[in-house]
């Protein structure tokens, strides 16, 4: 007998593991108020209401979102080559609207956050027969989604590698109906090689509300994870982007508070006066002395007293403005560790040149950095259109091609090498190479259309074919 109680109980051992590390990283590239509120650390010393104000003062610069994207942006500044792939699906591969390089970055920007990400290839459910009309009719065709690690709860893997079954978490809402309220619903949907079963859970009860056949012989899910660790079951980089990004935005909150001390300072005035106080409110420490009371209340933001040994003379006092200097600088470098960490080549401030060998070291760690992540992804696209062509055969299967050659060396010298190269008399194949490499450079200004640029190499092989022509005739 089925336990559908059971499919909402379980979990992977490594969704467990990695759970509560997921939920960080999503919340430090969403960013916000509520990341604020939990990424602030309040100081042993300071009091409810001076950490609630400096918490309403925060501000976070999303470190973590800028470099998920960059990365992403990096891999698709040029436009992967699809031969033969469907126009259709280029241009909406989710069903949604999405087109194929959205649906890819967004793949790619998971990878980046969670170290791992899922795609899901599915076919929308119908019953009859499907001719052509309905097909185009009804939209009816195979679509792809990617999925956070946070989605895939549970899965296994037969003894031939792959995928035998998996559970999808889904969060569905239910308003169809415009005059009542909407419904949540959580569901979790079964997936094996040949089949997928739904299974609801309302009012604490769970029941299978839909099952069906695909017959595609396989499960209709690709999972990659980033080989960061190399079989070392190490964390991900990203765990120690969002550990150094919380240590600047607990810094610059301290900054903040700094200036604003500079401007309104701290009230010092002298002991004799403070034991003619008044009895302390709740946050005071109270100190009886005789018939008097005088109090001292522990926190940056209120009024402290000395002796009349010392000074004696009532004055507001402030922190230095070299303070705050210092931890916007530790800052700086916080901010320079942080791209150096995940291995992106960062502007040098120094007036002192960069060494040759240095720049290189930088630049090839930058390409072969972006390489393994063109290479990923790559091969997971290639994946989702097999998957879309056991769905539908009429769909076929494109071949792919990423850009691995990155342009991380300035621009002005690049162009300067290529003129130089086109000085030599190496044949027609070698001129022409060099045409297509100058509109590559070209594409890295300006952004070129699949369109303009098929007509550029048309143009290309065109002018030197007839080149080679006339000077034969002559």
């Amino acid at each position: 007998m089925m336990d559908c109680e059971f499919v909402f109980k379980r979990e992977h051992p490594g969704f467990s593991i990695g759970r509560e590390t997921w939920l960080r990283s999503k919340a430090a590239y969403s960013g916000g108020k509520n990341y604020i509120d939990a990424a602030l650390i309040k100081h042993v010393s300071e009091i409810d209401l001076e950490f609630q104000e400096r918490r309403r003062r925060a501000y976070y610069f999303n470190y973590p979102r800028k470099i998920a994207r960059l990365i992403s942006q990096y891999v698709f500044s040029s436009e992967p080559q699809r031969k033969n792939a469907d126009p259709d699906m280029i241009e909406d591969f989710s069903r949604g609207g999405l087109r194929i390089n959205e649906v890819m970055r967004q793949f790619s920007t998971m990878l980046n956050v969670y170290g791992a990400a899922w795609m899901l290839v599915e076919m929308p459910h119908f019953e009859g027969e499907l001719d052509p009309e309905r097909k185009q009719r009804e939209r009816i065709r195979p679509y792809a989604v990617a999925l956070s690690p946070l989605s895939v709860v549970d899965w296994a893997y037969g003894g031939d590698g792959r995928l035998m079954w998996a559970l999808v978490e889904e969060k569905s809402c239910c308003a169809a109906d415009p005059f009542a309220p909407p419904v949540a619903k959580l569901r979790r949907r079964l997936w094996t090689r040949d089949q997928w079963m739904l299974f609801e859970k309302t009012d604490g009860k769970v029941q299978m509300t839909g099952q069906g056949e695909h017959r595609l012989g396989m499960v209709p899910l690709i999972r990659y994870e980033e080989s960061d660790g190399f079989g070392m079951d190490a964390c991900h980089w990203f765990e120690d982007v969002v550990r150094i990004s919380d240590a600047i935005l607990n810094n610059e909150s301290e900054a903040q508070m700094n200036i604003v001390k500079q401007m309104f300072g701290l009230l010092v005035i002298s002991e004799n006066f403070a034991r003619s106080g008044q009895v302390p409110d709740s946050d005071a420490v109270s100190v009886s002395a005789g018939d008097h009371k005088f109090s001292h209340v522990l926190a940056r933001s209120a009024a402290i007293w000395e002796s009349t040994d010392e000074k004696g003379v009532s004055r507001y006092i402030s922190p230095s403005g070299a303070e705050t200097a210092r931890i916007r600088e530790e800052n700086v470098n916080l901010k320079k560790e942080l791209f150096d960490v995940i291995g992106l080549a960062v502007q040098k401030d120094s007036s002192v040149a960069q060494s040759a060998e240095s720049k290189a070291w930088d630049q090839q760690n930058v390409k072969q950095f972006l390489a393994t992540r063109a290479d990923i992804l790559e091969q997971s696209e290639m994946q989702a259109w097999k998957l879309m062509h056991a769905w539908d055969p009429s769909i076929p299967v494109p071949e792919i091609s990423y850009n691995r050659e990155f342009a991380v060396i300035e621009l002005k010298d690049l162009i300067t090498a290529l003129l130089g190269l086109k000085s030599i008399n190496a044949g027609e194949e070698y001129q022409r190479e060099l045409s297509r490499a100058a509109v590559t450079m070209l594409e890295k200004i300006k952004k070129i259309s699949p369109e303009t640029r098929k007509i550029i190499f048309e143009q290309i092989d065109n002018s030197l074919s007839g080149g080679s022509a006339v000077n034969q005739e002559a």
